[in-house]
């Protein structure tokens, strides 16, 4: 993934949910998230960055179990043809399944639109 991508998904998340400041990003420590663009965008929008140390997986457990869910439970499955075929079911799957409906053990196994209506 490059730097310009990832700033791209960024400001498609920001405009989609329009986060208050002060959310929390969690990334790995990959240099598209640790480029100076990345880190000034999550500045700009008043994100605090959750970012593990150098070969230190356990310090961003939430990133990384996030993306063991997202491997175990619909990449793993598939026969891929194309890069976008991957990046469409990527997509789809954050936007229509994980996000919204996905029960997490976090949120006293609601899904997270079921809490977010329930602390709002």
């Amino acid at each position: 993934m490059t730097t310009d991508l990832a700033t791209t998904v960024l400001h498609r998340a920001v405009a989609l949910r329009q986060p208050p400041s002060g959310c929390i990003h969690h990334a790995d420590r990959g240099s598209q998230y640790c480029s100076e663009a990345y880190r000034k965008l999550l500045s700009a929008h008043g994100f605090l960055v959750s970012m593990s140390r150098k070969g230190n997986c356990w310090d961003n457990a939430v990133t990384e179990s996030f993306f063991k869910t997202l491997k175990a439970e619909h990449l793993w499955r598939q026969a891929w043809m194309t890069r976008q075929d991957v990046e469409q079911a990527i997509t789809c799957n954050i936007n229509d399944f994980y996000n919204p409906q996905r029960m997490h053990s976090a949120l006293q196994w609601k899904s997270p639109l079921d809490y977010e209506h329930n602390v709002a």
